[in-house]
């Protein structure tokens, strides 16, 4: 290929620095002959050689640099591929279109998802790359956005042409089935002629039409296959033995050759692969009818109130983020929004797949399409249009749908060969058979098998000659051949793998995450907000004196000792109030506790003068000119604070399974504050759930050793799995060895906090995300904040792997028996034309039942049929 020239919109340029950083980056690139950044532009441009370098190599640079070049993603619906090898052919043209950073054609959904650079690429010059290797992308008015729409009028309008095409084939097939029928069964009581006319003729008059219309796409798309794109697809292979059999005859019947007629065998080819189509065609629909039902559940308008309480009734489209909606009981919550007024039970199965309603008061979020049970909810809009969890959802499940299993990959090697193998196969017993007839024959009847088409060639007592025999052969041997069951075997299955997640509120990012997540053989929690409730509320508030006794009220003796006057110590109140005004400025859940906390015992929470948060520690402030410190034992040693005389306090309350933190002030240790956070009801029964399944549970946390450990014997964890003191920047390194021990990891946490840890996981998984679906570091989210939905993501990659197995030993099995078969001169070309039709159909058959799986169990090879 010869050099292009990209340009680029960088983001996160910040100053000359930046582009000069980007420029240096993509230098280093092989490939790259020169790059520039433009800091004042935001503009990027590249010159590469795409046989070195691809554009996605260039985007996954600046990435990595810590910058962005900006690209679009788009679904093309592309209503004319039959196999897997037109699959990889779209994917290839489109590939080679300057500006396509991705490209992955899924034959399963009929869809191809394109990532894009629009600075240099427009979706209509996709819709060109795919009409130039010849097939038919349906156009979308994207301005309308009617994409959808787009897609499923163009997919039932395949439907119905291969409906009519069946009919219409059936129609005229009837009578040659009727004269098969007679001629094998009847002994030929239909006369040699009919009005005048032989029945040759009269076969051919009816065979010829079936040709011309329901051959006619095969023939077309196998010249573009051969001629234009130098491929051989399964339209080939029915095109061959179709117009073998036809010609054959016609040859037959002008007295060209001596032989007999098989326009019967020729036209019922065509109709059982059409109607193998159109089974296929309604297939593929009910296996997308989820995630269309999944749109269609949308609202349509939106109540909402303006400032001075009117209300008005708006098409959804019109919805703003930062307007307030009114959801009166039994409507759909319009959009994505956060209650600001009122509560009620909201029915949010449809994403959670959840049937218990959830209460949400005022600050709770609620996800648009769900629907309000028996209050009124005024909610604010934070997300609209694409931005939706609702659309979020159905994005992502497309996207995964597109990114197929690594097991994928044998099926495409298989495939990518498949075609001319058959041909060559079929080309070379039709020779074999012709110059062999007495010595293949004897070798046939010596199997325990049927008897050979026709009693075999005339040489050894069959009823037709060697070279009728040999093309017998030929066309039963490229006919029987199926790619079609291959080529659908995985996305079939991982289609309704990834749309059952949707429905259970478990969100793959990709097949290839689908597969890796049954290999897991370690959990890995987080402990707050993943095993515990996130939720921490003050529950300890323990003044020391000056030898770090803790004191009771009144000067009372203290359970550790020692007595004080009031004027020797603070006052609970007062140390509480101290250590609520430095957290302050804190957003962490233990410092939010610790203001609420105060605020609720009526203690004024003022701002501190000054505030510093200390990763992993806790934070330091200065309250009226005097510095206090809140956190843990490093927080204090690094400040030069001896927190060895809080220890037995400390031991206590951790002990007890709450978080215990140290408070100085004016370089003194004066008290100790605890926090404590409610463990998730289902949190023990997830982690049995996993260790029923022979997986190793870990928790790794930033919390200390005897709270983890509390906390890990509640929930049934192996104290001997905590990871305890962890900083938030160093779970990643915890994740990073926990693998080189050869484990298989599953991180779950916040996807937020726990991004880095998330990211370098086998496979990383973010709990509890509500209305943000897109977390870039989760290869799994988890709509709900349920831990059991850990167990459930495993059961549904565990099955869906299954069922692609059950699929591939179908497809693989069907092709290395019926082959040998065909070539042995035993199967008719027309039924071998059935069975191919009936494989690829079986296949998709199969994977469909596979959706009423549930994940509340392990899959069963039977369930299907429960």
């Amino acid at each position: 290929m010869p050099p292009r020239t990209t340009r680029l919109d960088v983001t996160g340029m910040s100053c000359a620095n930046c582009s000069a950083t980007v420029q240096d980056t993509l230098e280093s690139l092989d490939g790259v002959t020169a790059a520039s950044a433009n800091f004042a532009t935001d503009e990027g441009s590249v010159e590469y050689d795409p046989d070195v370098v691809s554009l996605r190599e260039i985007y996954d640079a600046i990435d990595e640099a810590g910058y962005g070049a900006v690209s679009e993603t788009v679904t093309i619906t592309i209503s004319d591929m039959s196999c897997a090898n037109c699959a990889e052919t779209n994917a290839t043209a489109l590939e080679r279109t300057p500006g396509v950073v991705d490209a992955e054609v899924n034959y399963a959904t009929d869809e191809a998802q394109v990532t894009y650079n629009p600075a240099e690429v427009t979706v209509d010059a996709l819709y060109d790359a795919i009409e130039d290797a010849g097939y038919s992308p349906v156009r979308e008015d994207r301005d309308e956005g009617s994409g959808q729409d787009a897609r499923d009028l163009a997919r039932q309008t395949e439907i119905r042409r291969q409906l009519k095409l069946t009919l219409f084939g059936a129609a005229l097939s009837a009578p040659l089935l009727f004269l098969m029928l007679d001629n094998y069964l009847f002994g030929g009581i239909v006369p040699g002629t009919v009005a005048g006319v032989e029945i040759g003729w009269i076969e051919f008059l009816l065979a010829t039409p079936v040709q011309a219309a329901l051959g006619r796409q095969f023939y077309r798309n196998s010249y573009t296959a051969l001629v234009r794109n130098r491929r051989a697809n399964m339209d080939v292979l029915i095109a061959l033995g179709s117009s073998t059999a036809y010609l054959y005859s016609l040859a037959v019947l002008v007295g060209l050759i001596a032989g007999g007629l098989y326009f019967d065998t020729a036209a019922f080819i065509l109709v059982f692969i059409t109607l193998g189509n159109y089974l296929e065609a309604r297939s593929k629909g009910q296996a997308s009818d989820a995630l269309r039902k999944l749109l269609e559940m949308e609202a349509e308008t939106a109540t909402l109130v303006d400032e001075d309480g009117t209300e008005r009734d708006v098409p959804l489209e019109d919805v703003a983020v930062g307007d307030h909606m009114k959801i009166r009981p039994g409507e759909q919550i319009p959009t994505d929004g956060v209650v600001v007024d009122g509560q009620s039970a909201v029915d949010e199965s449809m994403v959670t797949g959840e049937s218990v309603p959830v209460e949400k008061r005022e600050g709770d979020e609620v996800v648009g399409s769900t629907i309000n049970e028996n209050g009124v909810l005024v909610a604010e809009a934070t997300k609209v249009g694409e931005d939706t969890a609702l659309k979020q959802i159905v994005q992502t499940v497309k996207e995964a749908q597109s990114r197929q299993p690594e097991i994928q990959t044998l099926a495409d090697r298989i495939s990518a060969y498949f075609v001319p193998a058959v041909i060559a196969n079929a080309l070379l017993w039709g020779m074999v058979w012709f110059l062999f007839p007495e010595a293949l024959a004897g070798f046939v009847d010596s199997l325990p098998l049927w008897g050979q088409v026709a009693g075999g060639p005339a040489p050894v007592g069959g009823s037709v000659s060697v070279f009728e025999f040999a093309v017998i052969v030929f066309a039963s041997a490229v006919l029987i051949a199926c790619p079609c069951a291959l080529g659908l075997a995985t996305p079939a299955a991982t289609m309704v793998g990834t749309t059952i997640g949707a429905q259970n509120g478990v969100l793959f990012k990709g097949g290839d995450v689908l597969e890796r997540t049954k290999d897991v053989d370690t959990v890995v929690f987080d402990k707050t907000g993943t095993l515990t409730e996130g939720e921490m509320q003050l529950t300890d508030v323990v003044v020391l004196d000056r030898e770090g006794s803790s004191v009771a009220e009144c000067g009372e003796p203290a359970p550790d000792g020692g007595r004080l006057t009031a004027r020797d110590r603070l006052s609970e109140d007062d140390l509480l109030g101290l250590a609520a005004t430095a957290e302050r400025g804190s957003e962490h859940p233990l410092a939010r506790a610790i203001v609420a906390g105060a605020q609720k015992r009526g203690l004024d929470v003022g701002e501190p003068d000054t505030f510093e948060n200390v990763p992993g520690r806790g934070v330091r402030a200065r309250v009226d000119d005097s510095e206090v410190l809140v956190g843990n034992r490093r927080l204090l040693r690094d400040a030069g604070v001896d927190p060895t005389p809080a220890a037995a306090t400390m031991e206590r309350l951790e002990n007890e399974g709450k978080t215990a933190m140290l408070v100085a002030y004016r370089g003194e240790l004066v008290g100790v504050l605890a926090d404590a956070d409610t463990v998730k009801q289902s949190a023990s029964r997830a982690v049995t759930a996993l260790e029923d399944r022979g997986l190793d549970v870990m928790m790794i946390t930033g919390d200390n050793e005897r709270t983890a450990r509390a906390v890990a014997e509640r929930v049934g964890i192996d104290t001997g799995n905590v990871r305890a003191g962890v900083l938030p920047e160093d779970k990643s390194d915890g994740i990073e060895r926990i693998q080189e021990e050869g484990r298989q990891t599953m991180m779950i946490g916040d996807g937020v906090n726990d991004a880095p840890a998330l990211a370098i996981a086998s496979v990383g998984t973010a709990i509890g995300s509500g209305t943000d679906v897109a977390i870039e570091a989760a290869d799994v989210t988890l709509m709900r904040d349920d831990p059991l939905d850990v167990v459930k993501a495993i059961r549904i990659s565990d099955a869906t792997l299954r069922k692609i197995r059950q699929n591939l030993v179908w497809a693989l099995g069907y092709n290395t028996w019926m082959i040998p078969l065909a070539s042995l001169g035993l199967l008719q070309p027309v039924l071998a034309a059935g069975a191919m039709a009936v494989s690829s159909v079986s296949v998709l058959a199969n994977s469909l039942l596979f959706r009423r799986y549930t994940p509340d169990h392990d899959y069963r090879l039977f369930d299907r049929l429960r």
